[in-house]
């Protein structure tokens, strides 16, 4: 605590000169979650779009690169090994802190992976092509339950929302920037130097933690010596959360919300493709555009977040980002237009931008401080599952039979049931009873309408 009071009497001055709004995103909390979701977006970005766009320029079908989405599901599986960053201290690196140790050992693992990635030829080998992704998938996904960890143990229950956001921010820059990076290097210097050069967005997390420390909400789970307790440390975060009142809906919820989105995102390159946009064109409107009204939408989600609080600013997210779909929908029958590309680009990354401040608040909130790392993982592993798997599934083949427009109407109706079932959740309290000590312990509490108000008597 004292630190947080001398923090405040030598930052008050320059604080107060900046609008009330802006101020909580310079707080020590936000800006570390910013560097931290730098580092996280990258990895995303080299078996994403970028390498969507390398497969497509190579001659390779849709269901082959579609196919290639599977990669993604190291992603979803992450929780069943997250029990090692909670429990196992590594040696020598272990003295920096488990969070800090972990960060600097899976931040080389991605550096590394993604190096292996810049080496293969997909024409050549797709079956090498496709064990480099899936090694960068694992890599990234290890990386990714660190990173999560660290942020939700750095934030106070006050700043979830712009810690949120600027997870989003760092998320979207280390995303968008490691795509527009490779495609501007690609052409020139080829696919090797591009992917090398995207490798070092690796380092802001690690040098993140290396400055701060350990978090200062990092609880040190129950000390475990025998078979017995290393079982535990496997499945006591898991049996925590389900002992939750409507923990089964809850994760019913959180496994659907996002199937609509996730479908349509996953095949928007195709789509650029299809209607014979070029690569700057792609460059300037998904990746530039984009990028500017995601910025936007996550400082309208920040203001959403902290005027209406949790639950409704996720109401309003959810729909928006299923009327987004349907933008799509309608640049698919328009053809190629650059006003309808970026009309739809510019709607689509506005509404994720408000979804990725308020959502993941509610996610980061519904952990228990003694299981961090295994129960985002968990939380975050199952919101996109479902939607990957039938991407990789079942998405280039409906886009060949349904037609583009068709496709991603379908994809809007996906979305509503996410809608309707986070609604009956706040009609009957489940949203506030699902949530951990994340979202309660410490200054604030995100049950709360306004998340920064103070916490009445009996809460």
């Amino acid at each position: 605590m004292t630190d947080n009071r001398v923090e405040t009497i030598d930052e008050r001055g320059w604080r107060e000169a900046l609008p009330e709004s802006i101020r909580p995103y310079t707080e020590r909390g936000p800006l570390a979650a910013f560097f931290l979701g730098v580092s996280s977006g990258f990895p995303y970005a080299m078996i994403g779009a970028t390498l969507t766009t390398r497969l497509a320029q190579d001659g390779l079908t849709k269901k082959s690169i579609t196919a290639f989405t599977l990669v993604f599901l190291a992603y979803n599986f992450k929780f069943l090994w997250a029990w090692i960053v909670d429990g196992v201290k590594l040696p020598i690196l272990g003295r920096l802190g488990q969070r800090v140790s972990w960060l600097i050992l899976t931040g080389l693992l991605v550096i590394a992976a993604v190096a292996n990635l810049a080496f293969v030829d997909p024409s050549a080998s797709l079956l090498a092509t496709a064990n480099a992704a899936i090694l960068v998938g694992i890599a990234g996904a290890t990386f990714d339950i660190v990173i999560d960890a660290y942020r939700i143990e750095q934030l106070e229950p006050r700043q979830l929302g712009t810690g949120s956001g600027m997870t989003q921010y760092g998320w979207r820059i280390g995303s968008a920037g490691a795509g527009a990076l490779a495609l501007v290097i690609a052409p020139r210097l080829g696919w090797e130097a591009a992917y090398l050069a995207c490798s070092a967005l690796a380092l802001p997390a690690m040098l993140t933690g290396l400055i701060l420390g350990e978090p200062k909400r990092y609880r040190e789970p129950v000390v475990r010596r025998g078979i017995g307790e290393a079982v535990g440390a496997v499945w006591k975060p898991f049996a925590e959360f389900f002992r939750r009142r409507g923990a089964f809906l809850v994760l019913l919820f959180i496994l659907v919300h996002k199937v609509g989105d996730t479908m349509a995102n996953l095949t928007f390159r195709l789509l650029f493709d299809d209607l014979k946009f070029t690569n700057d064109e792609i460059a300037f409107y998904d990746v530039g555009l984009g990028f500017w009204a995601y910025l936007v939408g996550i400082f309208v989600g920040g203001i959403l977040y902290s005027k209406l609080g949790m639950k409704r600013s996720v109401l309003i997210s959810l729909v928006l980002m299923c009327v987004s779909n349907f933008s799509f929908a309608a640049l698919a029958q328009a053809g190629h237009s650059n006003i309808g590309m970026a009309s739809a680009i510019g709607f689509e990354n506005f509404a994720s931008g408000i979804g990725g401040v308020t959502v993941i608040a509610y996610f980061s909130a519904l952990c228990d401080l003694r299981f961090t790392a295994s129960q985002f993982a968990l939380i975050s592993a199952a919101a996109s599952i479902v939607g990957r798997f039938l991407t990789g599934t079942t998405a280039g083949g409906l886009v060949e039979q349904l037609g583009y427009p068709n496709f991603y109407l379908l994809t809007t109706l996906a979305a509503v049931p996410g809608i309707l079932l986070f609604w009956l959740m706040m009609r009957s309290g489940l949203v506030d009873s699902s949530i951990g000590t994340a979202g309660k312990e410490g200054e604030g509490d995100a049950r709360k309408d306004r998340p920064g108000d103070p916490i009445q008597a009996g809460d």
